[in-house]
């Protein structure tokens, strides 16, 4: 008979976690707060209150280590979770790899990626609120699919500003919102006042996650019915997936191993930070595991931007977040990760980051399809262009690795509805971009002074 390492570790549905983990207590360094844009004060829930329901504003601001999931949301969860841990055999062959690498599969969600993890939470607290309809950004379609998705649970309407790049490479993405019920507008939109604005300016503008946070923030703003949900960098959000790493900790532990590397790509930070947040504690008693973060050199954030405050989007209608950024005002390259354009990433992750505890890498994006192709033809399975970020790392993780070691990433998502990116990738039509130093210095020249 196999050994439990020869494949899937499955965890009964019986064991799926029932609380979030809640890192905020356990920082070796409190969180700066959020700031007012307008003021420069701390943020109050009352102030949150004009696009946030009241039960997400508390996980927000919560120091309560764990956090009760509703039974509703765990009857939703259970439609896909427990998701698997798999042991990637021939990965390892194919590199030569001494030492055991798995991988935490999300791409078994409705919406094929871990994004559902918070969007049905979210659309649930604002559901018991009363609220009548969502509106929220997308990058690469991921987050605007999981909450479209979430919306159809509970009997909510939503809107989605697909960043117009994304919108236009990954059309299957926003057929698929538009069959959840939703609606979906490429970004700028000439649905907003700050879509408009940037079509009059640049008719020919690609967009970028601040700015489809503008419009979606604009839209809660102005409509009494709706509230505004982001699919990233947020506590609540980063709570919401450690639901990730809760499972993969059990797992592991079913076998009898534990993790010595735990990789994830970063855009905003939710993914990763899902897996390795359970983690934390372990880590600073003394345990020995490494927290690597893998992002596109294209948009480094971690890598090359600055620890200080700045806006959450292009428009500065959010409050001002302490974090690693390009600058609010940074227009990332069309890459074909379009899930990792964002200018910033989560306090939480950055906190980690300076304290030192997370180890972070940039890739060029035909390295990162190198490595998705090699992933497809050992493993079998398409991921999603972002995923590839984390596979690239994770491969190169496992080449330093001892033979005793475990190497974890979290496989994010699919790419079967990314087949268009993979066709330029074919065809050799993709180019590989690194952000000029003058550009990430002329875009940190607009950061607010606090």
């Amino acid at each position: 008979m196999p050994s439990p390492m020869e494949g899937k570790i499955l965890l009964p549905a019986s064991e799926l976690p029932n609380r979030w983990y809640n890192p905020q207590p356990d920082l070796p360094t409190p969180l700066a707060p959020p700031l007012d844009p307008q003021t420069a004060q701390p943020v109050t829930p009352e102030q949150l209150g004009a696009i946030f329901p009241q039960g997400l504003i508390e996980q927000e601001m919560s120091q309560e280590r764990w956090i009760p999931i509703p039974q509703p949301v765990m009857d939703v969860y259970r439609l896909w979770r427990p998701t698997p841990l798999v042991r990637a055999r021939n990965l390892e062959k194919a590199i030569g790899a001494r030492c055991k690498i798995f991988y935490k599969d999300e791409s078994l969600s409705p919406a094929g990626s871990h994004k559902t993890n918070t969007s049905v939470p979210q659309a649930y607290f604002n559901m018991v609120e009363g609220v009548k309809r969502l509106s929220t950004e997308t990058g690469a379609g991921q987050w605007g699919t999981a909450l479209s998705f979430a919306c159809s649970q509970f009997g909510l309407d939503c809107t989605v500003y697909m960043v117009k790049v994304s919108y236009e490479m990954k059309p299957y993405r926003q057929i698929l919102i538009r069959n959840y019920g939703a609606q979906v507008h490429p970004s700028p939109s000439p649905m907003t006042r700050t879509g408009s604005a940037m079509l009059k300016k640049d008719p020919d503008c690609k967009g970028s996650l601040g700015l489809a946070i503008s419009e979606a923030v604009e839209d809660a703003a102005t409509h009494e019915d709706t509230k505004y949900t982001l699919g990233s960098v947020l506590n609540h959000v980063l709570v919401h997936q450690t639901i990730v790493g809760l499972e993969t900790e059990r797992q592991l532990a079913s076998i009898g191993a534990k993790p010595d590397y735990l990789v994830g790509c970063v855009g905003g930070g939710s993914n990763f930070a899902g897996l390795v947040l359970p983690f934390l504690r372990r880590k600073l008693a003394g345990e020995n595991i490494r927290f690597v973060a893998s992002e596109p050199r294209a948009c480094p954030s971690l890598t090359r931007g600055q620890y200080r405050y700045d806006y959450g989007d292009m428009a500065r209608l959010t409050p001002m977040l302490k974090m690693h950024t390009l600058g609010h005002a940074f227009m990332p390259a069309p890459i074909h990760a379009g899930g990792l354009r964002y200018h910033g990433d989560a306090p939480i992750l950055c906190n980690l980051m300076e304290e030192g505890l997370v180890d972070a890498r940039a890739y060029f994006q035909t390295e990162c399809f190198d490595a998705a192709r090699l992933f497809l033809r050992t493993q079998g399975f398409l991921p999603a262009p972002e995923t590839s970020h984390a596979i690239k790392a994770a491969i190169e993780v496992a080449k330093e690795a001892g033979p005793d070691e475990n190497v974890v990433f979290l496989y994010s998502g699919h790419g079967m509805l990314d087949l268009a990116s993979y066709d330029a990738y074919l065809k050799g039509e993709l180019t590989n971009f690194e952000l000029p130093q003058e550009d990430i210095d002329g875009a940190l020249q607009h950061c607010p002074q606090v």
